[in-house]
């Protein structure tokens, strides 16, 4: 029996006591299934959704391994130079997100495009092999003696901007200075919003560098959202003057005019960003979600002041910087405002720019639900409702995680309430564990990526490698997963995005444990790949 008719079986009751056992807990005192919470119909609209591959099985196997028909070709992997100043693909690559070269024009070009890629971390032990440094005596203390090294770990965080092109062998890396760049760990860039030039970011207005790029988001003008998680990397690392609250923000960056500053938005609040979902209140406003990807943290949406501006670009550009921020409550299935001039529960704090440079502390002070790593959110492309991925939370008991559905009142992202259902619970049931990444295909299918270390004798050993999986939100196959990748060992396959024709899916092979000092190795290095050859929907 599948999980659904489980739980329309046993009765909400029960339904309770499964919602509570994945992590997610009883929390609005008469939890029921997930039919009655969305008004007894599955999401998405049109035909059912089917699988337009053969599942795979799986796997340990040291490569990425696709069903039959489909084929990938690695675009970029860490090190390989991008432009003609000798910029180089950063590292740890994660998010990707793809923009047709006639974006800006309305077009929707599936064959040439720029993609923004994240980087999410440096490898310093992978650096100290290829500086022959001695990793048994070295101290990450000392860092600054070591400035080569230093400049690599810099130099391989942020993100990358890259042309790319579909050629008749596959997708090729266009080396191209009119578009290729780097953002990383030396970029000058603005703040805006509350919290520029106050006390709790030391005054500036300006920082340098971005770190703990994870995941982030498109948005509705065409830039690209990079979002900074976590923010203690440079004190891990060793980082000299490192100051930890410049760190933690969500940056805009605009893939077409390298002249356009580098911005970190505060008046979405700093936490562990994972990602933006970005959509449209009922009256022309800009949402974005967010998790907070910590054990324990909050789920966070914005909604702007401004109205977005759909014939007018550059009117949108700062839609950003003034708006209001609002955490989750589960238990009373509402939106609380996180502003310190109308919110009592914030007397504690000074003021707004304290409230949202300390909005994790922030959040569970006016009493928002702590979650279970709430990563990935995405917004439904038919029903508008919203997806987030709680990874897992091991001091929980929870080790496999779940996916969880909210559904705004009224359908209107502006509302304040909401209700929700776990739409998807990770383990032995589903076959899915600690769902990461989201994306949503034009039909409405899920598709969804795995982050857990798995070794033969512990409790992931059964999962193996991860994977990529796609999950119909319709029809006789809906809520079940089917695993359509699987990544090199070690590694985790990140950053899903489809192309606009969806014949192409670009993906991140992310920290593959077969590191070797050369590029142009496969599966040497972090790298993006492109996967081509069958249908994606």
């Amino acid at each position: 029996m599948d999980r659904r008719l489980f739980l329309t079986y046993v009765g909400s009751s029960t339904a309770a006591l499964v919602a509570a056992s994945s992590g997610i807990g009883a929390l609005t005192g008469n939890a029921m299934t997930g039919d009655h919470l969305m008004n007894g119909q599955p999401s998405g609209k049109g035909k059912p959704l089917t699988t337009p591959f053969k599942p795979l099985s799986r796997t340990w196997e040291n490569d990425v391994v696709l069903p039959n028909g489909y084929n990938y070709s690695i675009i970029a992997s860490y090190g390989d130079v991008i432009n003609s100043k000798g910029e180089k693909f950063g590292d740890a690559a994660d998010l990707t997100v793809y923009f047709p070269i006639d974006s800006l024009k309305g077009g929707n070009n599936s064959e040439e495009g720029l993609i923004w890629v994240n980087h999410e971390f440096p490898e310093p032990d992978n650096y100290m092999k290829m500086l022959g440094i001695n990793e048994s005596t070295f101290k990450k203390e000392n860092l600054a003696n070591y400035p080569e090294l230093l400049k690599m770990e810099k130099e391989a965080v942020g993100g990358s901007v890259i042309h790319v092109k579909k050629e008749k062998d596959g997708w090729k890396l266009v080396v191209d200075d009119t578009y290729n760049r780097r953002v990383d760990g030396n970029t000058q860039i603005e703040l805006t919003g509350p919290a520029r030039g106050s006390s709790y970011v030391n005054g500036a207005t300006s920082v340098v560098g971005s770190l703990g790029n994870c995941s982030g988001g498109r948005t509705l003008w065409n830039t690209a959202l990079s979002c900074e998680e976590n923010t203690e990397y440079g004190d891990d690392y060793g980082w000299p003057n490192f100051i930890d609250n410049h760190y933690g923000w969500v940056v805009e960056v605009d893939p077409f005019d390298p002249k356009k500053p580098v911005r970190k938005h505060t008046a979405l609040g700093r936490f562990s960003h994972e990602n933006t979902a970005m959509g449209l209140t009922n009256d022309g406003r800009v949402v974005v979600y967010m998790g907070d990807d910590k054990s324990d943290a909050c789920f966070y949406k914005f909604i702007s002041s401004k109205k977005f501006n759909p014939s007018n670009r550059e009117a949108n550009f700062d839609i950003l910087e003034s708006g209001t921020l609002y955490v989750a409550s589960m238990s009373q299935q509402k939106w609380i405002a996180l502003d310190h001039a109308t919110n009592t529960k914030l007397s504690g704090f000074k003021d707004q720019a304290d409230v949202l440079t300390n909005a994790r502390a922030a959040g569970i002070a006016v009493g928002g639900t702590k979650l279970d790593r709430p990563e990935d959110v995405e917004i439904h492309p038919h029903d508008g409702t919203v997806f987030l991925s709680l990874t897992n939370n091991t001091g929980h008991g929870n080790f496999h995680g779940q996916i969880v559905r909210f559904a705004p009142a009224n359908g209107d992202h502006a509302s304040e309430s909401f209700t929700f259902e776990v739409f998807v619970a990770g383990g032995q049931q589903s076959g899915i564990t600690c769902p990461d990444n989201l994306h949503f295909d034009s039909k409405g299918n899920l598709w969804v990526v795995e982050d857990y270390g798995a070794t033969e004798t512990n409790q992931y050993a059964a999962y193996k490698n991860c994977g990529v999986f796609m999950i119909p939100t319709d029809g006789k196959e809906y809520g079940e997963p089917f695993q359509f990748a699987s990544g090199p060992k070690g590694s985790e396959l990140t950053g899903p995005w489809l192309t606009p024709d969806e014949r192409t899916l670009f993906l991140d092979v992310q920290h593959p444990s077969t590191w070797n000092p050369y590029p142009g190795q496969t599966f040497g290095r972090s790298c993006l790949v492109a996967v081509q050859g069958g249908n994606f929907k």
